[in-house]
């Protein structure tokens, strides 16, 4: 048997990681600018994190969701104090696109209606309702196209405002920051004017943190830059390091019944541990803070290279548009200078996501190797 070949794949193979480090099979270090996806939150390997992983797994791997598992009420508790959602409800899954797909039908369970409002160049998954609300027809399957979509452009409020007045939406999903799409944000106006169309016409706004949470941003969510409340929020990949694991806050106004939702491995005990460890780390090290103040830094330092024509994002969610298509810019940092970098669907756009706990030094490094690259 052989691998069903849906990835294209450089020419690297690491075997060994740490913090930011990665080694591979010919001990060949290399720098990860990256993170997988925004998945590594806290570092490779954190110690902290490794312990906890350890510790879990000489006790219990899994179980599932028909017996008692403290640690889910204790990473809910975490979660709400840390992020400061108290007033929400937390139900796990196992990713970003699990996630959105339950967000999706609890908007259609509490509305009664079935159609969704979308952005342009939205991302929000690769299954049914979620790959239907994302705006990439070459991954969108003819069954996948029975949900009804309405894909409206971030910050046109005109076309929002006519759109919500058809009663048949259940909700209203949209990423504070968008990660695949090429980090361009809803502004605060059209955020908040958005959070009140939604309460008006009994909409359920989905805030998609799946890429952009975990304090990513420089705040725990991304909305939260926005003061707005929205009724679900989405999480997953920086949530647990590298584990598996996805989840949606569902605030406290739903009322949850036996078989709503459910899940085999969602909230394993496994899962729990990494999930606890981060948050842990997040809290321990400051890590929010870090991204928020370095996020400063790279702009600063950003600056200083004219052919860098936009910096975008927010924290240690950044991209860098230049007047040209970075694909091979991005293959000369990973094979010349050794660095993990980011695409994203607008192909002038090179995308920073690297763990939060980097440092001054680490983005000195990143901008002398995208100097020389840039030669």
């Amino acid at each position: 048997m052989k691998l069903f070949d849906v990835y294209p794949l450089y020419d690297v193979t690491p075997v060994k990681a740490k913090g930011i480090e990665v080694w591979d099979d010919k001990g060949e270090k290399y720098m990860d600018f990256y993170g997988g996806h925004a998945v590594i939150s806290i570092g490779h390997t954190h110690p902290h994190y490794v312990k906890r992983i350890k510790e879990q797994l000489d006790n219990m791997a899994f179980y599932s969701n028909s017996v008692q598992n403290p640690l889910q009420q204790e990473l809910a508790q975490k979660l709400g104090e840390l992020s400061g959602c108290e007033d929400y409800d937390l139900f796990m899954c196992n990713s970003g696109a699990e996630a959105n797909e339950n967000a999706l039908k609890m908007a259609s369970f509490h509305t009664g209606k079935s159609k969704v409002i979308a952005f342009t160049n939205s991302f929000h998954g690769r299954t049914s309702a979620a790959v239907a609300a994302t705006d990439n027809p070459s991954i969108n399957a003819p069954i996948n196209k029975q949900q009804e979509v309405t894909f409206l452009a971030l910050n046109d409020f005109d076309a929002f405002e006519k759109a919500i007045e058809n009663d048949a939406y259940c909700a209203v999903i949209i990423e504070a920051i968008q990660g695949v799409g090429g980090l361009d944000e809803p502004t605060t106006e059209f955020f908040q004017f958005i959070a009140k169309k939604c309460k008006e016409h009994n909409i359920v706004l989905i805030a998609d943190e799946v890429q952009s949470g975990y304090g990513r941003s420089g705040k725990f969510f991304a909305f939260q830059h926005h003061g707005i409340d929205p009724d679900i929020i989405s999480i997953a990949k920086g949530m647990g390091n590298g584990f598996p694991v996805g989840g949606i806050l569902i605030h406290e106004s739903f009322t949850p019944s036996y078989g709503l939702l459910g899940t085999t491995f969602g909230g394993n005990h496994l899962a729990c541990a990494a999930s606890l460890a981060v948050l842990e780390v997040l809290e321990e090290e400051n890590l929010i803070e870090n991204a928020s103040e370095l996020g400063a830094y790279f702009r600063k330092k950003a600056s200083e290279i004219p052919e860098i024509k936009k910096v975008k994002g927010k924290g240690l969610m950044i991209g860098l548009e230049f007047d040209f298509e970075i694909a091979s810019l991005r293959k000369k940092m990973i094979v010349e200078q050794h660095m993990f970098t980011g695409s994203a669907k607008n192909k002038n756009l090179l995308r920073f996501l690297p763990a939060l706990n980097i440092t001054k030094n680490d983005i000195d490094l990143f901008f002398e190797a995208l100097k020389k690259a840039l030669q």
